[in-house]
Order: structure tokens, then C-alpha cells, then sequence
């Protein structure tokens, strides 16, 4: 990690364990946001307006937050708009690196070899990890912001004025239920998969995985109609399909969380592949950066050995 913006020491999965052992990430740290006018969002300051070629996204197709963000660029249809960076899938001592892999890009930016090089021009006394997602103002060469939620929330709106879109990730009228479901949907199954592969004690471990079931049972009774508030795709799902679609292939084994793969749940699957077929949806998912990505953890696979399934998302992805 950096620490005063220097890099201190090889890069470990865990970033912090409470006194039980319980797996805690790091927060993010850069806040800004995007909005029609360059009003000052939530958090942070003003001064970011939407533009044109003006934002770069630098993103990693393992990493699923960095997916949330990729997901709803495409569904936003902000392709043009705002250029993608994906960073190598496996990583290195140094954490994120640049290029040196099929489909992996090199900064074209600054020409960085890491993603920790990115943030201390952004902050050079920067303390903590080099994460994805990171949007970058390419026009006062600053990191706008590093948090996944901030970012998409940003990319459902602040582009209207010019990419207009009828669909909406956060509706008004859906507000409150989201802001309800999304806390627990992270805290037990986005994060909660972390918790659990990430977990060093038993008693943490043990209460992770549970709470990763309770919500995959839950979410599979929830789900009577296409989505999880009905006929709406919404950011929701978003969070929800980004650690569905890793879950066979990652979580399952990797992160000990075997009690079930998603293929025994009905409708999850159904789920899961009914957003897969959503325009561009599926140009966002990249197994061979996922279980490359995984995989190389040493902490959790010293051998470095990428098992060659499941076949069941091999043939969902085509």
C-alpha cells in the first residue's frame, strides 16, 4: 500500500481485521461528482461539469465494483463520452498494473506502470490502496472519484443534458426502497463473499457465509418478476448481478463459499442471465480477467493454478 505516497509493501488481500478476525475494507477517500453544470454533488466540491472526452475511467473486468461503473456506462449509453483504461487482471506485488495482458491497456495517460503511480499524482501524500473504480478529470488533471456508488449514481444523471436516456437506475419513486435493500445487499453478499474468503478466524468465517446465503435465499424469493422492483432494472440489480456472475466461477471455491453455486438457485440464474442479455451487458464481463484475476491471489491460491470451469458460465457466456 502507500503510505505518505510511497509504496511500503507488497500487495495483501486483507487491507484490516477487526479483533475477531472480521475482514473490514478501506473507504474511499475521493468524493467529487459530476453534474450538469459543475454544481458542487453530495460530497466534495464543485467544478466538475459534464463535458464531452472530458472524464477517463480506469477500471479492472475482475473487480466487481469497478463493474458496477462499466455497467452502467453502457446502459447510459456513455461510451463515447467517457473512455475506458482496464488495468492487467492479475495482481502484482505493486497491486494494479498497467498493460502486459490480452485485453489489459496501457495508461495513456501519464504512462503509469501501476495504479498506485494514478493516485499519488493525484494526492503525492496519498496513505492507503491503489482501488478501482478511479474517474479521472483529464481537463484539470485531478481524480474526480473512487467510489463505485458515487460513480454510477453520477453517470444515471449527470450526462442527460447531452446523452439523453429514459431509463433510470435510482427513480425517485423507488428511492426509499433502494437506499433500504442496498445497505443489507452489500453488508451480506457483495462485501459479505470478502468477508468470508477474506475472514481470519473460524467465528468470522462462520458468520460471513451465513449471511451470504440468508441474502442469495432471500434475493431467490424476492425475485417474482424480471427484476428485484419488478419490471425495472435498477441500480440494485447492477450490485446484485456483478458478484452473481463471479460467484460460480470465484467466490464458490476460492472465497469458501460452497455451500450452493448460484446454478442451484432457479431464479437467481434465470436472473442473472436475463441481465447478461441486456444490451452491452455482456461486453462488460470478462471471465478470463475474472478467474486470472482471482486466482492470482497468493494468499489464497499460493500455486497460482486458474481452475478450467464451470462449464455452465462458460456456455451462459457464449
Amino acid at each position: 500500500m502507500l503510505i505518505d505516497g510511497k509504496w511500503k509493501s507488497n500487495w495483501q488481500p486483507v487491507q484490516k481485521a477487526d479483533a475477531e478476525g472480521r475482514f473490514i475494507r478501506q473507504v474511499s477517500e475521493f468524493r467529487n461528482w459530476i453534474t450538469p453544470d459543475g454544481r458542487p454533488g453530495p460530497t466534495g466540491e464543485g467544478g466538475f461539469a459534464a463535458e464531452p472526452g472530458r472524464y477517463r475511467l480506469y477500471v479492472a473486468l475482475i473487480c466487481p465494483w469497478a463493474s458496477r461503473t462499466l455497467i452502467a456506462r453502457k446502459l447510459k449509453g456513455l461510451d463515447a463520452m467517457i473512455p475506458v483504461s482496464v488495468v492487467n487482471p492479475q495482481l502484482s506485488d505493486e497491486g494494479w498494473r498497467f498493460g502486459g495482458a490480452p485485453g489489459a491497456d496501457e495508461d495513456p495517460l501519464f504512462g503509469a506502470s501501476y495504479m498506485h503511480e494514478i493516485y499519488t499524482r493525484a494526492d503525492p501524500h496519498y496513505t492507503g490502496r491503489a482501488t478501482v473504480p478511479v474517474l479521472w478529470d483529464m481537463k484539470r488533471d485531478v481524480m474526480v472519484n473512487n467510489e463505485s456508488a458515487d460513480i454510477v449514481r453520477m453517470f444515471d444523471t449527470a450526462f442527460e443534458g447531452l446523452v439523453p436516456s429514459d431509463h433510470r437506475l435510482y427513480p425517485a419513486d423507488l428511492a426509499d426502497q433502494i437506499d433500504a435493500l442496498n445497505p443489507r445487499l452489500y453488508h451480506m453478499l457483495n462485501n459479505g463473499v470478502y468477508r468470508a474468503g477474506f475472514a481470519s478466524s473460524q467465528g468470522a468465517y462462520d458468520e460471513a457465509v451465513g449471511e451470504v446465503f440468508d441474502m442469495l435465499d432471500e434475493l431467490e424469493t424476492r425475485l417474482e418478476g424480471d427484476f428485484l422492483f419488478g419490471d425495472r432494472l435498477t441500480e440494485t440489480d447492477i450490485r446484485a448481478f456483478v458478484t452473481l456472475i463471479r460467484f460460480d466461477a470465484a467466490y464458490y471455491g476460492l472465497f469458501k463459499t460452497n455451500r450452493r453455486q448460484i446454478k442451484d438457485y432457479p431464479r437467481l440464474s434465470a436472473y442473472m442471465a436475463r441481465i447478461l442479455r441486456l444490451p452491452g451487458i455482456r461486453e462488460t464481463v470478462n471471465m478470463h480477467h475474472i478467474t486470472r484475476g482471482y486466482y492470482s491471489i497468493k494468499a489464497l491460491n499460493p500455486t497460482g493454478i486458474v481452475p478450467t470451469g464451470p462449464a455452465h458460465i462458460a456456455e451462459l457466456l457464449g
